[in-house]
């Protein structure tokens, strides 16, 4: 297995204005991540559509930016909390102690609709999981290049951006410093889920549709897999739930 992957995570002198389309000015100097690859890192799996991102923090929050290509945005669930990677969808996991336990995991789809969850400990250590760990004041932006759930048209894609709240993300970094102190390492790592569709009666239809039976459970080891996973860090496996796999975010001064 690889090494994890590395970003160098600036801090920044004034907070970030978000509108789902990266477009703020302070975005411009913050380096974008490696294209992500499959879950599995074999290159033969190379993803069919672009995906990248950026990291940024300031005394108050932790941001994530992401672009995806995406010839055809589309999504279906618009109700908070449930199962969001049934759509095409943009996770975040972070583990600020490194210690693969007590972690936080954020998924939005492109109409905006985000699930929280976190994890005692990884699904292959007997972890249940803790739904609906919303963090308050949580910020978060979609911005569609095209025109979503529209399969007359051939859209760019969408983006995301996400500002995470220290205050709240300290109840999963315990003992340590809440902001992050310069030189801070904090385990992260980002996953696109991406289905194939097909058109019918002029909307979306998921291959396979929503409803079918692919999963006993929310453990990645007991699911069928029949949505592509790009990450930023390879885990090796289809399975995102192996934090030790996930990336290094070092945060500058």
């Amino acid at each position: 297995m690889p090494e994890p992957t590395k970003y160098h995570c600036p801090k920044l002198s004034r907070p970030l204005q978000l509108d789902g389309f990266i477009s703020d000015p302070g975005w411009a100097d913050v380096p974008w991540t490696e294209d992500f690859q499959d879950i599995t890192g074999d290159p033969a799996l190379k993803p069919r559509f672009r995906t990248r991102a950026k990291m940024a923090w300031d005394d108050d929050y932790f941001y994530v930016a992401a672009e995806m290509e995406e010839p055809h945005v589309w999504g279906t669930i618009t109700k908070q909390n449930e199962i969001i990677f049934n759509d095409n969808d943009f996770e975040v996991f972070i583990d600020p102690d490194a210690d693969s336990n007590n972690y936080y995991e954020f998924e939005m789809n492109a109409l905006g609709t985000i699930w929280e969850l976190s994890l005692p400990v990884p699904y292959s250590e007997g972890g249940k999981p803790v739904l609906g760990c919303n963090l308050p004041g949580l910020i978060r932006k979609v911005g569609v290049r095209g025109k979503l759930n529209d399969p007359t048209t051939t859209d760019e894609g969408w983006s995301v951006e996400i500002a995470f709240p220290w205050s709240e993300l300290a109840k999963y970094n315990p003992g340590r410093s809440t902001p992050p102190q310069a030189g801070d390492m904090w385990k992260v790592n980002f996953s696109r889920v991406q289905w194939q569709h097909e058109v019918v009666d002029g909307e979306y239809v998921r291959i396979p549709p929503h409803g079918t039976d692919l999963a006993d459970g929310l453990n990645p080891e007991d699911q069928q897999h029949p949505e592509d996973n790009w990450v930023w860090s390879p885990q090796g496996v289809v399975n995102m739930h192996i934090p030790k796999h996930w990336g290094e975010v070092v945060f500058e001064s």
